[in-house]
C-alpha cells in the first residue's frame, strides 16, 4: 500500500469535523458580537443626533423670538408688565413682547420661557398682549432632558444681571441675553444673543 497517496472515498474524520465546527462557531460568535456592538453604537449615535437636533431647534426658536423683541409692555387692570421681564426665581423665567413677524402690520404678542418639573424647557404664548388677570398662556414643551436653564441680561453699564429690569430707569429691553442650558447628559451649551430694539 502506498502511504503518500490518499485512498479513494476517504472523508474527514470526526475530530476534523468537530474542529472545523468549533472554528466556524467561534467566527460566527465574534461576528454576532461585533454586529451587536455596531448596532448599539448606531442606536446611541442616532439618539445623540436627535437630541442635538432638538437643542438646535430650541436655540433657533429662542434666537428668532429675541430678534423680534418689541419695546412694548403689557397693559391690564393691574400694574402692567414691562416689555422684557426676566425673573430668576419665577415662572416663567423670562417673558417679553415680540412682533409676530417682519411685516409692518403684524401685531405684537407675548411669549415666555421657563422650565417645568419634568425637566423640560417650555415656550409660553399668551393669546393677547393686553390681558386681564385670568388670561392664561398656552405652554409647549420645546426641549426635554434639561438639568439647568439659566438666563442673564446685559444692561447699559455692560454688566450681566440675573433679572431684568434691575432698576426703574432701565431701558425697555436689555442689550443682550446670555442663555445657558445644561442637559441631563452633562453638556452645557451657552449662547449670547443681541436683543434687537
Amino acid at each position: 500500500m502506498n502511504a503518500g497517496r490518499p485512498r479513494a472515498g476517504q472523508g474527514f474524520t470526526l475530530i476534523e469535523l468537530l474542529a472545523a465546527l468549533l472554528v466556524l462557531s467561534l467566527l460566527a460568535l465574534m461576528a454576532y458580537r461585533g454586529l451587536g456592538v455596531v448596532m448599539a453604537s448606531r442606536d446611541r449615535i442616532q439618539a445623540e443626533a436627535a437630541q442635538w437636533r432638538h437643542v438646535a431647534a430650541f436655540f433657533t426658536r429662542f434666537e428668532r423670538d429675541v430678534q423680534l423683541a418689541a419695546p412694548r409692555g403689557v397693559r391690564g387692570p393691574s400694574p402692567g408688565s414691562p416689555a422684557w421681564l426676566g425673573r430668576p426665581d419665577a415662572a416663567p423665567l423670562l417673558e417679553f413682547t415680540r412682533f409676530a413677524g417682519t411685516g409692518d402690520a403684524d401685531a405684537p404678542y407675548r411669549v415666555g420661557y421657563g422650565i417645568n418639573g419634568a425637566r423640560q424647557i417650555e415656550w409660553w404664548v399668551w393669546p393677547v398682549l393686553d390681558r386681564t388677570a385670568d388670561t392664561l398662556p398656552t405652554r409647549y414643551a420645546v426641549l426635554d432632558g434639561v438639568k439647568r436653564f439659566r438666563l442673564q441680561y446685559l444692561g447699559p453699564a455692560h454688566s450681566w444681571n440675573s433679572a431684568w429690569p434691575t432698576a426703574p430707569g432701565d431701558p425697555a429691553l436689555p442689550l443682550a441675553v446670555r442663555l445657558e442650558v445644561t442637559l441631563d447628559s452633562g453638556e452645557t451649551v451657552v449662547r449670547v444673543l443681541a436683543v434687537n430694539p
